[in-house]
């Protein structure tokens, strides 16, 4: 019993001690490893040492990087739960951030075309290929396309001859 009590006090006490700060703007404590791009989580107010702005991530980036990361989560945990590639969804959102002026209104805009994996009874139920109109049963794969804007999607199904 004493061992858990000093292993909790231990878990506790190693949070105190890593570098903190209180934030200017919103008052609260703010560790230094949860800044985002040198700024309050909380409200966005720069914490860099000289104390001004940082103008570069001002003029380059036109989101902040907090709604940036909460969009990708959030994309991201849609695609996975359809049963797309966790690799394939990262390549695409980097793909999207380094090829856009990451204005949300243009992303909305961008289309896609992920391989998913078949259910079970989409393994069992017959199929007809989007290309050459062919009627499978075993094989192929699931396709979903769609507009990253709209919330719905398209299904269909290559057999393993396409």
């Amino acid at each position: 019993m004493p061992i858990r009590r000093y292993e909790a006090y231990a878990n506790m006490t190693s949070r105190m001690h890593t570098p903190h700060t209180t934030c200017p703007s919103c008052h609260e404590v703010v560790y230094l490893d949860e800044l985002v791009g040198g700024r309050c989580p909380l409200c966005g107010y720069s914490l860099d040492d000289d104390g001004e702005v940082c103008s570069e991530f001002d003029e380059t980036l036109e989101r902040s990087d907090l709604g940036w990361m909460i969009f990708t989560y959030f994309m991201f945990k849609r695609f996975d739960d359809l049963g797309v590639n966790p690799l394939n969804v990262m390549q695409m959102l980097s793909r999207y951030e380094e090829g856009c002026t990451c204005d949300l209104r243009e992303i909305g805009m961008l289309q896609y075309e992920l391989e998913t994996r078949m259910s079970y009874w989409e393994r069992l139920i017959p199929k007809r290929c989007s290309k050459c109109g062919r009627i499978f049963f075993r094989g192929g794969k699931s396709v979903i396309a769609g507009c990253l804007g709209r919330q719905d999607y398209v299904k269909r199904y290559i057999c393993t001859a396409c």
